[in-house]
């Protein structure tokens, strides 16, 4: 094999096995734990009031809050996701501007756990759009739904199932597909951890996110899923004078993050509250994970 065959053949694999690791363990830059990410949800009302476009989402990050790192919600181009002009638009907007596409939220599309077989195979290949998408836009991975019915053990197998159809599809496009906790049984750490070890393939994981878990214990909540994360979504509401979150303990969250060896993938900022607009919301965020990260940068 002549030099230019070998580099050729090296970039294939590269390309076609970006998945097979997990954050938990890698490094990313010397001076850096993680990126940072904005979730286009902490941005909802701004996009659905017709204050901003799907479009304008990556540059307008960066523009204003600093931030290179973006993470699509898929009902913000629902009619999209096999438009190879806009998402050639959307791309080309990225790349000029340094910003990378992290993962696309995706809701709306069936349970991935339904009962039906039936429908749950139509959720399934419902997703297929978003996992192409994904890799159009050189996304790592798409964030799906864990929704299902029935006892416990009777949706985690369905769960199993209809994730594990999914993820052998996305494989084949080097995409992963991560669970977040939210909603019914994916918001039990458990669960969701058993789910995750009844799949048990290297392109499906979680998306640990810090107040989505109700009931269940938050913090217990992070522990159980953190091994199988490959990205993390630090949502926050409410702030204190000091910049704290008042509901989650950011400090306490991120040492649990690092302690189970996450590094150098993203975190991403979610703002969810009413009280701080949606630019000020996010601000407060980034600031404090920069603060901690600054912080943690000296003890991990």
């Amino acid at each position: 094999m002549d030099r230019r065959s070998f580099l050729k053949a090296l970039a294939a694999t590269a390309a076609a096995f970006p998945f097979a690791q997990s954050c938990v363990g890698q490094t990313g830059s010397q001076d850096e734990l993680f990126k940072i990410s904005l979730a286009q949800w902490s941005l909802h009302r701004m996009l659905r009031g017709g204050k901003l476009k799907n479009i304008d989402f990556p540059e307008f990050t960066k523009n204003t809050f600093g931030i290179t790192g973006v993470e699509y919600v898929n009902q913000f181009f629902k009619d999209k996701a096999k438009d190879k002009n806009y998402l050639g638009q959307l791309k080309k907007r990225c790349d000029d501007n340094g910003i990378d596409s992290v993962l696309i939220m995706c809701d709306g599309e069936g349970n991935l756990g339904d009962p039906n077989n039936k429908k749950r195979q139509t959720a399934v290949e419902n997703h297929y759009k978003w996992v192409e998408a994904a890799k159009f836009l050189d996304c790592h991975s798409i964030r799906v739904n864990a929704k299902s019915k029935g006892s416990y053990d009777d949706q985690k197998k369905l769960a199993a199932d209809g994730l594990t159809s999914l993820s052998n599809f996305a494989k084949g496009h080097g995409i992963n597909v991560i669970v977040e906790n939210h909603g019914g049984l994916s918001s039990n750490g458990k669960w969701l951890k058993e789910v995750m070890e009844t799949v048990n393939l290297p392109n499906c994981g979680t998306l640990p996110d810090f107040g989505n878990f109700k009931s269940y214990d938050r913090y217990q909540g992070v522990k159980d899923t953190i091994k199988f994360a490959k990205g993390v979504s630090a949502k926050s509401h409410d702030f204190n004078e000091k910049g704290e979150e008042i509901h989650t303990d950011f400090d306490k969250m991120l040492k649990i993050v690092f302690d189970a060896g996450y590094r150098g993938g993203y975190i991403g900022v979610e703002y969810e509250g009413k009280k701080t607009g949606e630019v000020e919301g996010i601000k407060l965020t980034r600031d404090l994970l920069i603060k901690l990260r600054d912080k943690y940068s000296k003890v991990y």
